[in-house]
């Protein structure tokens, strides 16, 4: 479940910072249109492939729900830290992009 915890922040933020705002909030700058495209890219593909490993380790009737409820946690943590760590939320969307090929073979 680890790794579809990871997958799923890793694409809210990305989601999160294709927004003018929140890129402008975390990164100081607008998205380019190009940019924009490509983080919604990157984040519904992510939250879609995030599926895969709870499947995977629970079976369809049991994992869809495990997943729900790590997609629900996931956005939780965003939405809590963007206010008041909006850096802190960036790294460890870093974080998750690293450690997230870790937990792939972790669970092999």
């Amino acid at each position: 479940m680890l790794l579809a915890w990871l997958m799923c922040y890793v694409g809210f933020t990305a989601l999160c910072l294709s927004t003018d705002r929140h890129h402008g909030e975390l990164l100081r700058s607008k998205p380019s249109p190009r940019r924009r495209l490509g983080l919604r890219a990157v984040g519904g593909g992510s939250l879609t492939l995030s599926i895969w490993p709870a499947v995977a380790a629970s079976g369809w009737a049991q994992g869809l729900v495990e997943w729900c409820a790590v997609l629900m946690l996931s956005a939780l943590l965003l939405v809590l830290l963007l206010p008041y760590w909006p850096r802190l939320a960036l790294s460890l969307a870093g974080v998750g992009l690293l450690a997230g090929p870790v937990a792939a073979f972790a669970t092999l």
